[in-house]
């Protein structure tokens, strides 16, 4: 006999990357699991909310022991509410908060652009469908996919300026200064035990900005490809508590910016990362966190990218989420 658990959905993690676009990642106490990074496929329970927080904390590696303004370290939050408006339909809405740190002691901290997001939910039994409303056991074993798109506005401040009053550097703003578009896809595969697999993948691009002392900068497109295996190792069913331990790798291909339309210096690149991972699934609350560290990286100009993507010592991933 089959047991009906749909609107058992809860948890969400969100992909953090370089400018800071999220996509979503959902699991519940019963069936498939869901990782810390990589893109789940599952919608929200129709008529639900969902609260979500997320911090992204890097640490990067320096080249001189001097207090020189590199990099030292990242510290990204992620506040985001979620609806789902019909149970093959989701859409979000993201506020990010960053913090970036330099050796030296200057700091920058603000608000960044806003973000929003659309998911269709499918699943593919004998033909693709919408994804249902109610599942049982065997019907959450079938392969879910989900398409998802995701739009940012330029909230942020892209011209911030140090004291002498000259413009810091684009990556040190807290906004694009223009609108960002990024489309993606996700699979999932429950196979009724303890494992599931997850797979996404993604593409990201930014539209080019004229700052204020006249300086055109496009932002290099990004591409992410990432894939999970999640094992469910601990549960009290009675207690509606879970345990799940995840591995995952991370693969992220940034394209070179753009300065007045020349290829700009010390951008760009592609990484490998290896992110291992925990979660706890609490009735409608779940936590994860987990570590998230570059194994494999090339840079374009690998000597002078300092704090950038790969030049982490370590990313320290925390989530938390709940649904009501």
């Amino acid at each position: 006999m089959k047991k009906v658990l749909g609107g058992s959905l809860l948890a969400c993690a969100a992909a953090w990357g370089h400018h800071g676009v999220p996509s979503i990642s959902l699991t519940g106490v019963d069936g498939p699991g869901a990782p810390l990074e990589t893109t789940s496929s599952s919608t929200l329970p129709e008529g639900s909310f969902l609260g979500y927080l997320k911090l992204d904390h890097a640490k990067y590696k320096t080249y001189t022991s001097a207090r020189d303004g590199e990099m030292d370290r990242t510290d990204y939050w992620l506040y985001g509410l979620g609806y789902g408006a019909t149970p093959y339909l989701s859409a979000y809405v993201f506020m990010p908060y960053y913090t970036k740190a330099l050796d030296d002691s200057t700091m920058v901290s603000g608000f960044h652009d806003v973000n929003f997001q659309v998911v269709l939910g499918l699943v593919y039994d004998e033909g693709f469908k919408l994804a249902r409303k109610n599942e049982s056991l065997d019907d959450m074993e079938d392969w879910h996919f989900t398409i998802f798109a995701n739009g940012t506005l330029p909230t942020g401040n892209s011209e911030r300026k140090d004291a002498g009053g000259a413009l810091i550097d684009p990556g040190m703003q807290t906004g694009f200064g223009e609108p960002s578009l990024m489309v993606g896809a996700s699979m999932t595969k429950w196979f009724g035990n303890a494992f599931t697999f997850v797979g996404d993948c993604s593409y990201n691009t930014f539209f080019e900005h004229t700052y204020d002392d006249g300086t055109k900068l496009r932002f290099g497109d990004e591409y992410r490809v990432n894939g999970a295996v999640t094992a469910r190792v601990y549960e009290v069913p009675k207690s509606r508590l879970r345990v799940d331990a995840s591995l995952e790798a991370n693969y992220l291909y940034l394209g070179r910016d753009e300065e007045d339309g020349v290829g700009a210096e010390a951008t760009g690149g592609s990484i490998l990362y290896t992110t291992p991972s925990l979660r706890l699934t609490y009735k409608t609350i779940s936590a994860a966190m987990g570590v998230k560290l570059p194994t494999a990286t090339d840079l374009n100009e690998e000597d002078l990218q300092q704090g950038s993507e790969g030049k982490e010592r370590y990313r320290f991933i925390f989530t938390f989420s709940t649904l009501f």
